[in-house]
C-alpha cells in the first residue's frame, strides 16, 4: 500500500543527505544508487503524469460520447415522435381528401341525376307535343278528306 501522507520527489531522493558515519556506506554507491532512484522515480513520474493526461483524455472523450448517445436518443425519440404525428397528419389528410371526393362524387351524381330528370321532363315535354301535332294533323287530315270526299260527291242538279 501506497501511504498517501508520505510523498517523495526524485528532487527530494537527489538532496537527501544520509550523513557520514564511520564506518558507513560506500559514498559513490549510496550516490549512484540515489541517481538510479531518483531517475526511476522521475520515468515513473512522467509516465503516471502521461497516464493521468490520457485518462483525462478518456474520461473527456466518454463525456463526449455520452452527451453524443443522449442526443441521439433524444433525436431518435424525436424523429419517432414526428414520424407518429406525419403518419397522423397524412392519415387525416386522406381521410380529408376522401371526405371532399365523396362530397363532390355525390354533388356530380346529383348533378347527373338533375340533368336526367331535366331530359326526361323535356322527353315527355317533347312526347307531348308529338301527341298533339299527331293529333292536330289527323284532325287537319281527316277534315281535308272529309272536304274531299264532299267535293267528291255530285252536287245536285249538276251532271255528274
Amino acid at each position: 500500500m501506497i501511504d498517501e501522507a508520505f510523498h517523495l520527489t526524485p528532487l527530494d531522493v537527489r538532496r537527501y543527505d544520509f550523513g557520514r558515519a564511520l564506518r558507513g556506506y560506500d559514498p559513490a554507491r549510496v550516490d549512484q544508487f540515489r541517481d538510479q532512484v531518483a531517475d526511476a522515480m522521475e520515468r515513473l513520474a512522467r509516465v503516471n503524469q502521461d497516464l493521468d493526461q490520457k485518462a483525462r483524455a478518456f474520461h473527456e472523450q466518454l463525456r463526449a460520447f455520452r452527451e453524443r448517445d443522449r442526443a441521439l436518443n433524444e433525436a431518435l425519440v424525436s424523429a419517432q415522435q414526428m414520424r407518429q404525428e406525419t403518419r397522423e397528419q397524412a392519415e387525416r389528410e386522406a381521410a380529408l381528401i376522401v371526405r371532399e371526393a365523396q362530397a363532390e362524387g355525390e354533388r356530380y351524381i346529383e348533378a347527373a341525376r338533375a340533368e336526367v330528370r331535366k331530359v326526361q321532363d323535356e322527353l315527355q315535354t317533347l312526347e307531348r307535343s308529338r301527341r298533339a301535332y299527331l293529333a292536330q294533323m289527323r284532325s287537319l287530315v281527316s277534315r281535308h278528306l272529309s272536304e274531299i270526299e264532299a267535293s267528291d260527291r255530285p252536287v245536285a242538279g249538276l251532271p255528274e
